[in-house]
């Protein structure tokens, strides 16, 4: 039923001043739209409404990515915006933060000023 039907995505915020500069300023999203429960942005073509809650707390796992054709390259402009990326022991990560998958995929995580975790996704074609 819903298959044909477009996905709206949703992460919290405590802060929307400071969600809002690091969506729309550090990610490069589009602003759609400041409502009073929500910060609405253009994802490339997906919603992402970041709902303005007085308390919440941040999942342990990735809440929301993006697929990326160049990784490293995406890594380094968001460094250059100030965005810092997770190390996780055991992962074997390299010198920027990126993970590769055993099945090829590469993948690097951050976080937005909320603590929730976000991710970059660079699939093997």
């Amino acid at each position: 039923m819903l298959a044909s039907n477009e996905v709206i995505a949703f992460v919290a915020t405590r802060d929307s001043a400071k969600a809002r500069a690091f969506y729309e300023n550090d990610l490069g999203l589009r602003l759609m739209g400041d409502e009073p429960s929500a910060l609405v942005f253009d994802a490339h073509g997906t919603m992402l409404r970041i709902s303005k809650v007085r308390e919440f707390t941040p999942a342990s796992y990735t809440v929301l990515g993006w697929r990326v054709p160049d990784i490293r390259g995406a890594v380094a402009e968001l460094e250059r915006k100030g965005v810092a990326f997770e190390r996780y022991e055991g992962f074997g990560q390299d010198d920027r933060g990126i993970w590769a998958s055993p099945s090829g995929a590469k993948v690097a995580w951050f976080k937005d000023p909320d603590g929730n975790t976000l991710s970059l996704t660079q699939f093997v074609d």
